[in-house]
């Protein structure tokens, strides 16, 4: 049986989902239309209407013998395999020219629930790639003819200039989908090729966030929850960025957001909207700074005060001013665990008497990619694949990542929190006053799990993979 040759550039016009769902191969195209091979029970007019739709172009059926277009489907579009740029995976029809295009970009993303969108060249390359469960995947191949028309009709959308090619500029794009608000930040940066693109989604309504479903053990929630009610303090939640912490402040302020309390909240950006609570956009180009806000803040008769973020000490001390006068103050910081936000504070200059007063509550926290249900595989698990402190772990079988049409072909669907929560007893007070750098046996004695055992029981659990887990072990070497 001869197989007719299809070159890869014909072959990049469908993607693997549609060539085995409409059971097609893209064969020739010649004055705008596309020639595809199939089954003979699958030609008819209607058929070929949706094609067009789809895909944008003219279509035309051509009958072949289904073992060859069998044979065609497994060697041209193996299932199983991830997406890569000469392969992309949507469904949706990118047209620069057209003028709800962003909007058919931004409502793709959307469905695929990603954080950003990434517009970017390289040379004579062109694509757009979307984070989904903090990895980018390849969406879209672009040609370069149309790149700066799509630059700049995104920078005309986001308010930005058009004629400014040499600088970073940044603007904000509003949509309604759905009869939803979505607010966009787009960061404009140029490069060697061409000026790449970032979108960041931002949800405009946390309605649907709930803190009993982020991802907290029982103990865990009962821990965190018994320092939210306390009048005053510091409650910090750390980790690297894109680890969910301000999904968790605003799942906090929900809780606490009452007719009887005046909350105040700087941010950078703005990622949800709360009723009942005063929101400021952070804007240092005009000298609005979480510490000028801070000031303000304590003017305006606050209870509880909501930081993005702690990034200097000129801010960390404002905040333990604002918790020692009476004020309940949540903020996020980077550290790699909850004790190490103490040694980072200190760092900063705080002196300990001061924060092992006023801090109630550290929180670290992470995201870990769940696996996909519909491709996961079970195997045998080799002791030797483990870092060396767990290689006496009684687990015999392990799931890895495969990869389907479901999942994107990453392997993983969704995400999971992951948390690691220390209350400021007395007897860490006085820890924190004796410069104490670690705080395992306190840990151990009092059953608070670290990040690393909560990453080991989804593991062993079945719901993540090792290469997911593998560095939160490596840290406990």
């Amino acid at each position: 049986m001869e197989l007719p040759l299809i070159n890869s550039e014909l072959k990049n016009l469908i993607t693997i989902e549609q060539a085995w769902y409409y059971n097609v191969i893209p064969f020739k195209q010649h004055q705008g239309t596309l020639q595809l091979l199939t089954t003979e029970e699958k030609i008819n007019a209607e058929l070929e209407t949706e094609l067009e739709i789809i895909l944008g172009k003219k279509v035309s059926l051509q009958k072949e013998n289904s073992a060859i277009v069998e044979k065609l489907l497994q060697s041209l579009y193996p299932k199983g395999q991830q997406p890569t740029l000469q392969e992309p995976t949507s469904n949706f029809r990118i047209n620069v020219n057209d003028n709800n295009f962003l909007e058919t970009l931004v409502k793709e993303a959307k469905s695929l629930h990603s954080s950003d969108i990434h517009i970017e060249t390289y040379g004579e390359k062109c694509r757009i790639r979307f984070r989904v469960d903090g990895v980018l995947i390849d969406r879209h191949k672009l040609n370069k003819a149309e790149y700066p028309t799509l630059i700049n009709k995104i920078k005309i959308a986001a308010s930005c200039d058009i004629a400014e090619k040499r600088m970073p500029q940044d603007g904000r794009i509003r949509f309604k989908i759905n009869n939803s608000n979505l607010d966009i930040r787009a960061s404009i940066l140029p490069t060697l090729y061409g000026e790449k693109i970032v979108l960041r989604l931002l949800g405009s309504d946390a309605s649907h966030i709930n803190i009993e479903k982020l991802g907290f053990s029982k103990e865990e929630l009962e821990r965190y929850e018994l320092a939210v009610k306390k009048p005053n303090g510091i409650i910090l939640i750390s980790g690297p960025t894109g680890s969910g912490k301000t999904t968790t402040l605003y799942a906090t302020l929900k809780v606490i957001n009452k007719p009887t309390n005046n909350i105040l909240t700087i941010e950078d950006p703005i990622e949800y909207t709360l009723d009942g609570v005063n929101q400021v956009q952070l804007k240092e180009d005009i000298g609005l700074t979480y510490t000028e806000a801070l000031r303000t803040f304590l003017r305006q008769d606050p209870d509880v005060i909501m930081l993005g973020e702690i990034r200097d000490a000129q801010t960390a001390q404002m905040a333990i001013r604002a918790a020692l006068t009476g004020h309940l103050v949540l903020s996020t910081i980077h550290t790699n665990s909850a004790w190490g936000t103490i040694s980072r504070l200190v760092d900063m200059g705080i002196p300990p008497y001061l924060l092992s007063s006023t801090m109630n509550l550290s929180v670290a926290q992470r995201l870990i990619r769940v696996l996909c249900a519909d491709c996961k595989k079970e195997h045998d698990l080799n002791a030797e694949e483990l870092p060396h402190n767990y290689r006496n772990l009684q687990v015999k079988k392990h799931f890895t990542a495969v990869g389907c049409q479901s999942c994107y072909y990453t392997g993983y669907k969704g995400r999971k929190a992951i948390y690691e929560v220390i209350n400021i007893t007395k007897e860490l007070a006085e820890q924190i006053k004796n410069n104490a750098t670690s705080i395992d046996e306190y840990l151990k004695t009092n059953k608070i799990s670290k990040l690393s055992e909560n990453a080991l029981a989804l593991f062993i659990e079945g719901q993540t993979s090792l290469e997911e887990i593998y560095p939160f072990l490596i840290n406990e070497n």
